[in-house]
């Protein structure tokens, strides 16, 4: 059996050692791997997860000033694991590791029964050069039902932005005319690096009259 993530064979060993201990390879993901990916601590941005500290983060001061009711969550901290991945799983167009995180999705989620889940969409260009949108695969895998609500004009990708690029971004989203619209949305991307994508995402739904509007991202 091969780990999903690095490709490294688990050994028979391995898997022995983690049954004498009760445990398992989880989703698939050695344990070297499962190490690597950290997990946010309890010192964190009471608003949007960011790790390190307790304290507003700078960003969070910038939306609250701007009037946003940040109320994210994230799981994970974006740290060279996770960039790894999402190299290999964005941006290399490896599908399969759409899979690793599945039962902490799961788990995590299950925390909003009352909140339609939309996912942050990609542009049609991107969408075709990409073949899948990460955020809905990330859900599909995890058997998670969502809504798609939005789409989204083409733009400068994200990940090629500088920061002060990122929050000057202007607003890319658009609701499908065809859609009525839930009274409460839990807004799902993959990454959260200044939270521009969610609160633009954010405005265009609340302009539309939806009345609770929260966050989640796999990373932080």
């Amino acid at each position: 059996m091969q780990c999903l993530n690095c490709q490294r064979r688990m050994t028979s060993k391995s898997l022995f050692s983690n049954i004498f201990i009760l445990k398992k390879e989880k989703d698939g993901v050695c344990q070297e791997c499962q190490v690597a990916f950290e997990r946010i601590s309890n010192d964190h941005c009471p608003y949007c997860y960011k790790d390190g500290n307790k304290k507003v983060c700078h960003d969070c001061q910038i939306w609250l000033t701007r009037g946003y009711d940040v109320r994210h969550k994230a799981l994970y901290t974006y740290n060279q694991a996770m960039k790894d991945y999402f190299s290999r799983f964005k941006f290399q167009g490896d599908y399969l590791l759409a899979g690793l995180f599945s039962s902490d999705l799961r788990q995590c989620l299950k925390a909003y029964k009352d909140y339609t889940i939309v996912p942050i969409p990609l542009s049609n260009n991107r969408l075709k050069t990409r073949q899948f949108n990460q955020v809905e695969s990330l859900l599909e895998k995890s058997g998670i039902r969502y809504l798609s609500l939005l789409t989204k004009i083409e733009s400068q990708a994200q990940s090629s932005k500088t920061r002060e690029e990122r929050l000057a971004t202007t607003q890319p989203f658009r609701i499908k005319e065809t859609q009525t619209l839930p009274s409460k949305i839990l807004l799902i991307d993959d990454i959260y690096t200044t939270g521009t994508t969610i609160f633009l995402a954010h405005q265009k739904l609340k302009e539309h009259g939806v009345e609770e509007i929260i966050s989640f991202s796999l990373a932080r």
